[in-house]
């Protein structure tokens, strides 16, 4: 069975900076100075990771999150560039 790829985004007009989607999932959201949210990267969801995803939705009291299906494309270029990215990493450390 196939899942689809998912992308979380924080509205920056409606957050208001509960922070209920960091506290429920910090490795999709991550806080500003004022403690407004916004989606790490660019914000798709690890297939580990849908569950918190989807309960940072349901616990925005704003309803400033939204969870959408990623293009296929977009998904494989995502998964691509984090393959490629601790190899990089890697060589600069050499």
């Amino acid at each position: 069975m196939t899942h689809a790829t998912l992308r979380v985004h924080v509205d920056p007009d409606k957050c208001q900076g509960h922070n209920r989607c960091y506290s429920v999932s910090p490795d999709l959201f991550e806080l500003d100075e004022l403690g407004m949210s916004s989606e790490v990267g660019d914000g798709i969801v690890p297939a580990g990771l849908a569950t918190q995803a989807r309960l940072a939705v349901d616990n925005c009291p704003e309803h400033a999150i939204s969870l959408t299906e990623a293009a296929a494309t977009e998904a494989a270029a995502t998964e691509a560039a984090a393959e490629t990215e601790p190899a990089a990493e890697a060589e600069v450390r050499r």
